[in-house]
């Protein structure tokens, strides 16, 4: 490792670096090193399953190999994009394949590194937004006692332990151009079952629509709150959303997860939070939040809130490859995740 942390950029046998352009790993040296790894690999492992050569030939001519530019940070990240993303998808495709988990689950009785802060789980009652209740029963018609029998207890069932990783085909919504020209939605605006089908229609996904296993982005333009310092102070106070119908269409097409660029995946009209305001008009007062509900505990639709839609919904990536993986903690009720989607721009 180099001592910026990067492994060092490949030298040829002269000891200098590649011209820029050039492919690294032509020296003499690796290729060596290629042949004799791959006749041991081949010793090893008879059955090695490879990607196709042509694959491996045109993701080599799509692979970036450096030198990287002045004040580089990503080291040997730079190396990710389209080469390797056709690489992967050879595996994604291939006859037989199967998901297997890389990493732990993350629980107070794991093993601590002595090098670090101690990770510990302080599991907190069940909390809810002022006004609401939660329901009896979970996903499943798993019980409170079930799920959580004591305020600090972990989940016992439902805990995100038990969510899958999420690696599949999504379908991007465009509600702020379809319904405000563009502009962000008012709070409390519904985004309806009809919107959702006129949207596919309008983008061009009519035939396709709602495939199973979808994730659903919906761009509400409510993010753009998020980035401006002025606004950001209401973005967590109201917000349009998804309406009841809207919701139950995606359940019964089978979608895995619903994103929102907003903080709650439900509308919220100004004030309904300080109880000044009632729930938008076509969302029924006695479930306020009733969207968390139905995705959550009824059908097992994962919700994402605060997701980030100004670039993919500008560049009108209608379709794309979404991977989702939340962290394997045990008894939690949620999780941070990191959220991609590749796909190729319409316009």
């Amino acid at each position: 490792m180099s001592a910026h942390g990067f492994p060092p950029r490949w030298r040829a046998e002269t000891g200098q670096p590649p011209p820029p352009g050039s492919r690294q790993g032509e020296g003499p040296m690796l290729k060596r090193l290629l042949t004799t790894t791959a006749a041991l690999a081949a010793l090893a492992l008879p059955g090695l399953a490879a990607e196709p050569e042509e694959v491996l030939r045109r993701a080599a001519d799509l692979t970036p190999l450096g030198p990287w530019s002045e004040g580089d940070q990503m080291g040997m990240g730079n190396t990710q994009g389209p080469g390797t993303w056709m690489r992967c998808a050879a595996h994604l495709a291939a006859p037989g394949a199967k998901l297997y988990e890389l990493s732990h689950i993350r629980a107070n009785d794991m093993p601590q590194s002595p090098f670090g802060v101690p990770l510990v789980y302080e599991y907190r009652p069940t909390v809810g937004i002022p006004g609401t209740r939660h329901a009896a029963t979970y996903y499943g018609g798993a019980t409170q006692a079930e799920v959580k029998p004591t305020p600090d207890s972990p989940l016992l069932k439902l805990g995100m332990e038990q969510a899958a990783p999420i690696v599949t085909s999504a379908v991007l919504l465009d509600a702020a151009a379809h319904l405000n020209g563009g502009a962000p939605l008012e709070p409390g605006t519904l985004v309806t079952a009809a919107d959702i089908e006129a949207m596919l229609a309008a983008q061009g996904l009519g035939a396709r629509g709602i495939q199973p296993g979808d994730v659903v982005l919906i761009h509400t333009g409510w993010g753009a709150l998020w980035d401006d310092a002025q606004a950001s102070q209401r973005y967590y106070t109201m917000g349009p959303g998804l309406a009841q119908d809207g919701a139950e269409l995606l359940a019964g097409r089978h979608a895995v997860l619903v994103a929102l660029d907003n903080p709650f995946t439900d509308p919220v009209a100004d004030g309904q939070l300080t109880g000044q305001a009632m729930p938008p008009q076509g969302m029924d007062e006695g479930l306020p939040f009733v969207i968390h509900h139905l995705n959550l505990a009824v059908n097992g639709i994962h919700n994402i809130q605060n997701a980030r839609l100004k670039e993919i919904a500008a560049d009108g990536a209608w379709t794309s490859c979404a991977m989702i993986l939340p962290l394997r903690s045990r008894g939690a009720s949620g999780s941070p995740v990191r959220a991609i989607a590749i796909g190729a721009p319409t316009r």
